[in-house]
C-alpha cells in the first residue's frame, strides 16, 4: 500500500531569498500540526546566534515570525543560516538568506600568449569587487569577423580572475575578447577587448645565464646567456633587460640599454662582493607586428662575486695617501666619461678603460712594494 512521507516539522517562509544590501525581511516559520508546537515554543538563530525575542512576533497559534531590518552582506558566499528552532534546541526549518550586490562590469583585461601556443587572459571584477554572493566570472572570445562565441574553460590559472585557453587559436586574425559576471542579483558584461596573438606575445626567461669575473677588475662582472630557445625557429627580434644586487640587499638595479645583445659588462661594482644577476626577454616585431611583446619572466638568479681589491688599506707615507686619492678621483671622472658616453652595456670605450684600469692597478702595487 501507499504510505505518505513524514510530514516536514516546519516551514519557513520565504525560503532562500536573495536580498539587496539594506534590505529588510520578515520570515515566518509555521510549525507542522503533527508536532504538537506552539508559536510560544519557537526560537530563531541566524548563523547560530540567537535573535532577540523582541524581533518575534506570533502569527498564529503555531506560526512565529521574526523581523531583520537593514540586512549587511552574507557573511558566507553560501548564505547566512535563518533557522527555526523548537524550545529544546532541536532545528525544525532552515533558510539561506543571501545578502549582497549585483555583479560590477569586469575590467582591466590583459591577456598575454606564451610562445603563441595558447592565451592566458585576466581581469579585475570591478571598482567594488565584493558582492557578498557567489559571483560566477566566464570569458568569452570570438574571431573578430566571422566564428561563433567560445567560452574559456580553464580558470584561476594566473590568479583568482583569470583563464587560460590552451590551443586551437589562430594567428593573424583579431579576437573578440570579453568577460561576463553573474549572481543571484544579476549580469554585467565587460568591454570587449580586440587583440591579435602575435601583439601579446611572451616567452620563456633567458637560459644558460653566466655570470663571470673579467679578469682581475675588481668593480665589473660580464653577463652572458642564450635566447629563449622556444622562439629561435620564429621571426622576431628579442630585446633583454639585466637586473642585479648585491648579497646583502634586497634592492634590484636595472640594466635597461641591453638592445639585442646576450651579453653585457656590469661595472662600478663593489670589490669584493657577492652579487646576483637575472635576465629577461621581450620579443617583439613577431612576423612583423609593430606592437611591442609582453617581458618574460626573470631567469633564475645567478651569483658571482667581484675580485677583492689588493690596494692596502692606510699607510705610513702622507704623500702616498694624496696619491692614491687623487687615484681614485681620476678613475671615478673617466668612469663617470665611459657611462655618460658608453651607458650600459655598449662596447664603446670600455676596452680602453680595461687596459687603463689594469695599468692603474700594476702601478699601485709597484708603488706599495717600493
Amino acid at each position: 500500500p501507499f504510505v505518505s512521507p513524514a510530514a516536514d516539522p516546519a516551514v519557513i517562509s520565504p525560503q532562500d531569498p536573495t536580498l539587496l544590501i539594506g534590505s529588510s525581511l520578515v520570515a515566518t516559520c509555521t510549525v507542522s500540526p503533527d508536532f504538537h508546537l506552539k508559536a510560544e515554543d519557537l526560537y530563531w538563530t541566524l548563523n547560530g546566534r540567537r535573535l532577540p525575542a523582541a524581533s518575534y512576533a506570533a502569527l498564529g497559534p503555531t506560526t512565529l515570525s521574526v523581523a531583520l531590518a537593514r540586512l549587511n552582506g552574507s557573511k558566507q558566499q553560501s548564505g547566512d543560516n535563518l533557522v527555526c528552532h523548537s524550545r529544546d534546541g532541536g532545528i525544525l526549518a532552515g533558510s539561506c538568506l543571501y545578502v549582497g550586490l549585483p555583479p560590477e562590469k569586469p575590467v582591466n583585461i590583459t591577456c598575454w600568449s606564451k610562445n603563441m601556443k595558447d592565451l592566458t587572459c585576466k581581469w579585475a571584477p570591478g571598482t567594488e569587487g565584493e558582492t557578498f554572493l557567489h559571483t560566477n566570472y566566464t570569458l568569452k572570445y570570438k574571431l573578430r569577423w566571422y566564428g561563433r562565441d567560445n567560452t574559456c574553460q580553464e580558470y584561476h590559472t594566473a590568479g583568482p580572475y583569470s583563464c587560460h585557453i590552451p590551443k586551437d587559436l589562430a594567428l593573424f586574425t583579431p579576437y573578440e575578447i570579453w568577460v561576463e559576471a553573474s549572481n543571484r542579483l544579476g549580469v554585467a558584461v565587460s568591454d570587449v577587448v580586440m587583440l591579435d596573438i602575435l601583439d601579446v606575445v611572451t616567452t620563456d626567461p633567458p637560459s644558460d645565464v653566466h655570470v663571470s669575473r673579467v679578469g682581475d677588475l675588481e668593480d665589473q662582472l660580464s653577463v652572458r646567456w642564450s635566447s629563449p630557445p622556444a622562439l629561435k625557429d620564429f621571426l622576431f627580434q628579442a630585446k633583454y633587460q639585466i637586473q642585479y644586487r648585491v648579497e646583502d640587499s634586497s634592492e634590484w638595479k636595472v640594466v635597461d640599454d641591453v638592445g639585442n645583445q646576450t651579453s653585457c659588462r656590469l661595472a662600478g661594482l663593489r670589490p669584493g662582493t657577492v652579487y646576483f644577476v637575472q635576465v629577461r626577454c621581450n620579443p617583439f616585431g613577431i612576423y612583423g607586428s609593430k606592437k611591442a611583446g609582453i617581458w618574460s619572466d626573470w631567469s633564475n638568479p645567478t651569483a658571482a662575486s667581484t675580485p677583492r681589491s689588493e690596494r692596502a688599506a692606510g699607510g705610513c707615507d702622507p704623500k702616498g695617501g694624496e696619491q692614491n686619492t687623487t687615484l681614485r678621483r681620476e678613475l671615478k671622472q673617466f668612469f663617470g666619461w665611459v657611462k655618460k658616453h658608453a651607458y650600459g652595456c655598449s662596447n664603446l670605450g670600455i676596452k680602453l678603460y680595461d687596459q687603463w684600469r689594469v695599468w692603474l692597478q700594476k702601478s699601485h702595487k709597484t708603488r706599495n712594494q717600493v
